[in-house]
């Protein structure tokens, strides 16, 4: 992943650039233990990326860190040129709130608001909780195909409906990137295969950039690009190299 591969595309600013990146945690035996070491990495508005590793590997890490919850120990990070390793933890949460869009393993509803109110939460914290907001809410309902949960509670859900929930929580403020951490994880494989898919249509009808991290092979078929992490680097394959894996 080249500067040069990008700017050979018709010359276009990338949405994120990594630059040298490293990441190390101090252990509580002061020990110091590396994660990611000289990370380089240009992803383009639009892109689906899929990031393979086993677990510890690093990909909850390169997650956290494009979404501004952890710095880097080295390196920068630029979205849409903005080096938000140079902002203050305030301002990395304003930032995270207005260009980011979450969707976890174990989907994070809050258990005591209805599937609607989830959805108009990253509204509320954007001050978009206005009656175009609570349209937009339903329509993304409507999307997901749960326009007859809006008043159900996570716990009246089943696991692919909370994770439908999940996703259009994390799209419904209109975010530049989603970051999806093992979206599948927690629900077996036949709904696994149905939320993938709908997570890839709307996230490439609505034109965003995703970063999927996960260790399920069966979601290569939707990556624009593979990414795996090992012994602390990123390392790009094709579909045949993951294939013979």
């Amino acid at each position: 992943m080249q500067e040069s591969n990008i700017e050979r595309n018709n010359g276009y600013s990338p949405l994120i650039v990594l630059k040298d990146v490293s990441k190390s945690y101090t252990e509580e035996n002061l020990t110091e233990h590396g994660v990611l070491y000289d990370v380089n990495a240009i992803i383009k508005k639009g892109e689906i990326l899929i990031v393979l590793g086993r677990s510890g590997s690093g990909k909850s890490t390169i997650l956290n860190l494009l979404s501004g919850i952890d710095l880097p120990t080295r390196g920068g990070i630029l979205i849409d040129n903005v080096d938000i390793t140079k902002l203050s933890e305030q301002e990395r949460t304003l930032f995270r709130r207005k260009n980011i869009g979450f969707v976890f393993q174990f989907f994070n509803l809050i258990p005591t608001l209805t599937a609607f109110e989830n959805l108009m939460l990253p509204l509320e914290l954007n001050d978009m909780a206005n009656a175009e907001g609570k349209a937009r809410a339903l329509n993304m309902l409507k999307e997901v195909g749960l326009s007859n949960r809006a008043q159900s509670y996570p716990d009246q859900l089943s696991g692919g409906e909370q994770q439908r929930i999940a996703i259009a929580r994390a799209l419904i403020h209109e975010p530049s990137i989603v970051l999806a951490d093992e979206p599948t994880g927690n629900l077996d494989y036949e709904t696994g295969l149905v939320i993938i898919s709908l997570l890839d249509n709307l996230v490439r009808k609505k034109g965003k950039t995703m970063l999927m991290a996960t260790h399920s092979r069966e979601v290569i078929g939707l990556a624009d690009r593979i990414l795996t992490v090992k012994d602390g680097k990123i390392i790009e394959l094709s579909a045949s190299d993951v294939e013979k894996q």
